[in-house]
This record gives structure tokens, sequence and C-alpha cells, in this order.
């Protein structure tokens, strides 16, 4: 699979070709998740709708919930306006936190609200 060679054009990658990948839940905007991405798998995933990253420390290509069940159906695919990373609107089944949380953004917070 290719990626689009205008997109690719607009993409900013880091030292080893990768860019940031956040995905926020479809309808209530909760961010799940921050992965990372290369052309690849930003190929595999507009073609498929299912949510493909980049291991880096396995060093290779993950759907997720391929083994756990926990997926994400891909609503949209934004660039941001630098071009270095990717918001990717989904549908998410289980949870899509490795700690088995639906969010990895449950832990404690580092500033609270104001009020």
């Amino acid at each position: 699979m290719s990626l689009d060679p205008d997109v690719a054009g607009r993409l900013k990658r880091n030292a080893d070709g990768l860019f940031a990948a956040v995905a926020q839940e479809h309808g209530t905007g909760q961010v799940l998740m921050v992965a990372w991405m290369d052309d690849e798998a930003l190929a595999r995933t507009l073609a498929t709708r299912k949510a493909t990253y980049f291991s880096r420390s396995r060093g290779e290509y993950w759907v997720k919930g391929e083994t756990s069940g926990h997926t994400q159906y891909v609503h949209s695919v934004r660039l941001d306006c630098d071009g270095d990373t990717v918001l990717l609107d989904v549908d998410q089944v289980g949870a899509a936190c490795h700690t088995g949380e639906h969010t990895c953004f449950d832990a404690d917070e580092l500033l609270a609200p104001e009020r």
C-alpha cells in the first residue's frame, strides 16, 4: 500500500520516519491514546478504516485490537497544521489503553481545572 503523494508531501516525520497519531473517541471527543505511525501505517488505516500503528519497540505494524479484540474503527483522519500529527476519530470497542482502561489519560491530573 502506498500513501497518496499529496498527503505524503504534507507530512513532517521525525528522524525515524514517524509521526504522532492521536486517537479520539467518536461522539464524546475523549482522547483515548497516542501512538506512532509512518506512511505505511497511515496508508493501511486509510484503506481499511482499522487503526494501524507502528510499534517502535517491536519494529512492526499492529492493528489496534487484532489480538485483544479492542478495536478502533476509524471515521475520519485529520492532519494538524504542522503536518507532524494525525487525529483519528474512532469508535473504540473495549479498552484503548494497554492497562485495560478505556483511555490512556485516566491517570492523575497534573494540573486540575480552574474553578
